[in-house]
């Protein structure tokens, strides 16, 4: 069984715990978000999706990832001044990069971050529960080039 096989099935199974049907559209929605490695937004779920099966309304797309997301398989990122994104919660706790000029998206773990930010909340008398790295970057202009 394939990486995307196992995303596949378990997204299928959360939506069934949460009580909804698997529909011909939901399972191509299911389909795309079990073969996404980027971010996607809403919008372009629905246009992936519907690529494949005509017909499936955004507000299905809505539907469903709220389920999903009430199922804890994935996960809502609201980047500022972005519509939400969404990913699997499969992987590794990481942390994110938004380009602020192309809304790309870069994962990245660092343990000398995740250690500081424990050190810090521990000199303050506390224990991290949860929590969430972004940075908002722009790409370095190469020596040599114009930036604009």
């Amino acid at each position: 069984m394939t990486k995307i096989d196992r995303r596949t099935e378990r997204l299928t199974d959360a939506l069934r715990r949460a009580g909804v049907r698997i529909t011909r559209q939901r399972a191509a929605l299911l389909a795309v978000l079990a073969r996404a490695e980027d971010h996607p937004e809403a919008v372009e779920l629905h246009r992936r999706a519907e690529a494949q099966v005509p017909g499936i309304s955004l507000s299905t797309v809505y539907r469903t990832l709220t389920a999903l997301e009430a199922q804890g398989v994935i996960q809502r990122h609201q980047f500022a001044g972005t519509p939400a994104r969404f990913e699997h919660t499969e992987t590794a706790h990481h942390d994110h990069m938004i380009d602020v000029d192309t809304g790309e998206v870069v994962e990245f773990a660092n343990d000398r971050i995740e250690r500081l930010q424990a050190e810090i909340a521990a000199a303050l008398g506390y224990d991290i529960v949860h929590h969430r790295l972004e940075l908002y970057v722009r790409k370095k202009a190469r020596p040599g080039t114009d930036q604009g």
